[in-house]
């Protein structure tokens, strides 16, 4: 794993770890590498791919990890889905506690999460509607972002109560989020 926030490969974290880093511009081209090859793999199954997440929002301080949000429309077959993308070197982990998502993980140290949906799915929207806000709102943003940090420093080898921590500013962001969500781009 390459720790200097300014190399393209800088990412990669052991599961279960918390350390953030920088926000690096060269996220936005790993993301759109692997959207790519993974729409090459899943072409003709009607599946919209967008890059979510902390390693999404420029300026925002990140787990070294491309978080991918995939929607696929009705009339894919799940078990085809699931064995193409296992196929493309990600290891499938049921809903990994999130009712109605497909989590997958890529590398060792992991470097991508990918959280695939069916149909119109709140999750989907949840995730689009939270990238999108805090890209549009720098203070809501730096509020994230310190609080982040903060809790990355307490809990740097215990992910899901660092998870569980963030949750109340998330859900008070979300509330807002959510209001002006207008939608993905066409990616």
């Amino acid at each position: 794993m390459n720790r200097n926030p300014g190399d393209p490969k800088a990412v990669g974290l052991p599961e279960g770890r918390v350390r953030l880093v920088p926000h690096n511009p060269a996220w936005a081209r790993l993301y759109r590498n692997e959207r790519r090859r993974l729409r090459r793999r899943l072409a003709g199954l009607n599946v919209t791919l967008e890059h979510i997440g902390s390693t999404a929002v420029p300026g925002l301080p990140a787990k070294p990890i491309i978080d991918m949000a995939a929607w696929v429309r009705s009339g894919a077959r799940l078990s085809r889905i699931l064995r193409l993308v296992e196929e493309a070197g990600y290891e499938y982990k049921g809903e990994y506690g999130l009712a109605g998502r497909h989590f997958f993980v890529r590398g060792a140290p992991v470097t991508h999460h990918l959280h695939i949906v069916f149909n119109p799915h709140p999750h989907w929207i949840r995730w689009l509607a939270f990238r999108n806000y805090l890209r549009r709102h720098p203070l809501e943003m730096r509020r994230y972002a310190i609080l982040k940090r903060s809790l990355a420093k307490r809990f740097p080898t215990h992910r899901a109560a660092y998870t569980r921590a963030k949750t109340i500013v998330i859900e008070q962001i979300m509330a807002s989020a959510i209001g002006e969500f207008k939608g993905p781009k066409k990616s």
